[in-house]
């Protein structure tokens, strides 16, 4: 790098173009009417021959070069007062090429689209167990309705009409899901960019009453109707089934791929993927089995979207066994399964502590700390005496049918 004891116009155009490469001229010190040049000031000249101002800085410990402009623009005094300027501002400790870069981003009309998928890529990949359901969340709903939007233009009605249009062709509960999902992602957008205001569009949640959902177990007449809505919806109604007779949870059931299921019939959630961060095999019965060894093999996973990845469409797939039933049965989720299959074990004879372990619930007390046996046998047996209980529900014995009627 060399050196030049004055500063000027005649000066700037004088300076040498190198064959290859570029080369930087630094003028530290030199005044120009009245202006001192602050350290890291100079042109970088180039082999093609274009000359620019720039300025060398430290900033987070990394070296920084920022190009003021071109000498064919900028005068010599108006480069140097710049660069002052710009010292004093690191000198405070900010960073301007940092400012530059983010006022870029702005200017390049960064959409909604594309924060959601860098909130993915970034950070639910990394931090959130469901994420494939957030992706798919965004994709189906969220992008549709306010992806190409440029994000600082997005605004609180965009999102309440979105979640409106959610609400009447996914549900309630898939609006308040998708709600929650875009929330997170624009607070996490917002601690990243200074001129995104977070409480400016987000829509608060509705409040809903959730005490009978937390509650409802699938009365048998509602058991029939599902199991039989079920079977014509492919993948997704082979999916509810298989809830109903082992009752896992949604996403560990989605997420089961060929090889957690042993020659034994053993289905081991592995840690990762169970919600309470522990390994939870379970012995399934052959009605279970029988399901699943009549889907196709083609893929990793048992229960696969038409992607090939694990099944994520929940909302979609209940919408259309809601539709089959039409008002026959009163609102439910996928999780009542989860609750009918405990209370069916109950009424099977299913000692409560073997049926929590079937559940995959820790056990709390002593009693978790201290018993380290797997009861493998013990549910085996509880989920053979549910599948029993689901197949004399769904197949009543002939003398006992009597015509169809809505329980109460």
């Amino acid at each position: 790098m060399g050196s030049a004891k004055r500063l000027s116009e005649e000066e700037v155009k004088a300076l040498p173009v190198p064959e290859t490469g570029n080369k930087v001229h630094y003028f530290k010190g030199c005044k120009l009417q009245g202006v001192v040049a602050p350290g890291g000031f100079g042109v970088r000249v180039t082999a093609a021959g274009a000359k620019s101002y720039i300025l060398n800085y430290r900033a987070g410990g990394k070296e920084r070069r920022l190009t003021i402009g071109s000498c064919d623009t900028w005068s010599a005094v108006a480069a140097v007062r710049e660069a002052k300027k710009l010292r004093l501002t690191i000198d405070h400790k900010e960073d301007p090429m940092a400012d530059r870069e983010a006022a870029k981003v702005v200017a390049k009309g960064e959409t909604v689209a594309s924060v959601l998928d860098d909130y993915i890529e970034r950070y639910g990949k990394k931090k959130l167990r469901r994420w494939q359901e957030v992706d798919s969340a965004f994709n189906r709903l969220v992008k549709p309705a306010v992806g190409k939007l440029p994000v600082h233009e997005l605004n609180r009605g965009h999102i309440a009409k979105m979640l409106d249009k959610i609400e009447a062709g996914s549900g309630p509960v898939m609006a308040d899901r998708t709600r929650a999902y875009l929330s997170s992602c624009l607070a996490w957008f917002a601690e990243r960019d200074d001129k995104f205001t977070y409480g400016a569009v987000i829509v608060k949640a509705k409040r809903r009453s959730t005490n009978a959902s937390r509650s409802r177990a699938l009365s048998d007449y509602e058991i029939r109707l599902i199991w039989k809505a079920a079977g014509g919806e492919g993948t997704f109604g082979v999916l509810v089934r298989f809830l109903l007779l082992t009752g896992q949870r949604r996403s560990e059931a989605a997420g089961m791929t060929w090889g957690e299921v042993d020659g034994a019939g053993v289905w081991t959630i592995p840690a990762e993927r169970s919600k309470n961060r522990r390994a939870h095999s379970l012995p399934l019965s052959r009605a279970a089995l029988e399901l699943i060894q009549a889907q196709p093999k083609d893929g990793a996973y048992v229960f696969p979207c038409s992607t090939g990845t694990a099944y994520v469409a929940f909302s979609r797939g209940k919408l259309a066994i809601d539709k089959v039933m039409g008002d026959a049965v009163a609102p439910w989720t996928l999780h009542d399964l989860r609750r009918t299959a405990k209370t069916l074990m109950a009424r099977a004879g299913v000692r409560p502590d073997i049926s929590e372990r079937v559940l995959g619930h820790v056990i709390a007390g002593v009693e978790g700390v201290y018993d380290r046996h797997g009861y493998e046998a013990e549910k085996r047996d509880a989920l053979e005496k549910l599948a029993s209980m689901v197949e004399r529900i769904i197949n009543p014995p002939a003398a006992n049918v009597l015509p169809l009627r809505r329980e109460g």
